[in-house]
């Protein structure tokens, strides 16, 4: 089978860039154009940030709703404007809660609550980011949106600092998890370290350091590229053969074939349609489970895969 270059890069980002960094430095390491990111990561925070290149590039809407796990230590007594260690200090407290209290008051959090997004961060209002405002000393209502918190654990305590592990939904922002509980117990808060161990099905073990040098930096990331037939593993699994697949490429509703139905599948499920090895497109059961409509096609062909094999010869 020829290299394709599409698929999913799982980078262990450093603290430091931003996460649209990350990507323009991999663009120019691969010399691909297209290059998204599932989620994106603070300057400070550290820890998966998967790299969708090429085609793989459609595969974002099938991906972003996964929870998120990180590991974040935030210390007590200290609120910052940003409510992470970047920020200005707005407060200083020196009663903290007792180390018996924070337990119990993490896991209250578990599941779903409103959540202000914070000043400091890429939220829009009224067609603008947030952070915007902030730096000119502007403020602005900004609605509080659900958020979930799936599971909680407290890692250590080591007063002033906390560490705990926590997954939870999108949009969820670990800096103002901290600021919310600093407030709780009175005392103010912010967060000094953030890791992010998993995204879905995209874990810290499948993640590598973000090369710091052009040379032979493409090689090392092509041998860590997930195949896009591989970065779907939620979704169930169909082969079809050649002819089948082009139809699907085309838009067009298939057969599923003799003895293969979903009747019992609930409208709108997402199925991963393989062929020779290859993803062909995510489709959903139709005609009460005897069709396949495409929902999204892929045409990792032939050309893109000569040129991604010959431009990773040359590293």
């Amino acid at each position: 089978m020829s290299f394709r270059p599409h698929g999913i890069l799982v980078i262990d980002k450093p603290a430091g860039p931003t996460s649209f960094q990350v990507v323009q430095q991999v663009r120019r390491y691969l010399g691909v154009k297209k290059v998204g990111h599932l989620g994106t990561l603070d300057p400070f925070a550290t820890g998966v940030l998967p790299l969708c290149l090429q085609e793989a590039t459609k595969l974002t809407p099938f991906l972003l709703d996964f929870p998120k796990t990180y590991c974040a230590t935030m210390v007590l007594g200290v609120a910052t404007d940003t409510q992470d260690l970047t920020g200005t200090v707005i407060s200083r407290a020196s009663q903290l809660p007792a180390p018996e209290a924070i337990g119990p008051a993490l896991a209250a959090l578990v599941g779903e609550h409103w959540q202000t997004p914070p000043m400091y961060s890429a939220v829009q209002v009224q067609g603008r980011r947030l952070y915007q405002y902030a730096r000119q000393g502007l403020s602005v209502a900004v609605p509080p949106r659900a958020v979930r918190i799936h599971d909680i654990t407290l890692e250590s305590i080591s007063l002033p600092e906390v560490t705990f592990t926590v997954t939870c939904s999108k949009g969820t922002y670990i800096r103002t998890l901290a600021a919310d509980l600093g407030r709780q117990w009175g005392c103010g808060a912010h967060l000094k370290a953030l890791r992010r161990l998993q995204v879905g099905p995209f874990t810290l073990d499948q993640a590598i350091p973000l090369p710091t040098a052009a040379a032979g930096a493409a090689s090392s990331l092509w041998e860590h590229l997930i195949p896009m037939e591989a970065c779907l593993p939620h979704l169930g699994t169909i082969e079809v053969d050649a002819h089948t697949a082009g139809r699907l490429r085309q838009g067009q509703a298939v057969d599923i074939g003799p003895g293969i139905e979903f009747p019992s599948l609930p409208p709108g499920t997402h199925l991963k349609i393989i062929s020779q090895q290859t993803l062909v497109a995510v489709a959903t059961p139709a005609a009460e489970g005897k069709k396949l409509q495409p929902v999204r096609v892929f045409h990792a062909g032939l050309a893109t895969a000569t040129a991604g094999l010959d431009q990773r010869r040359q590293h």
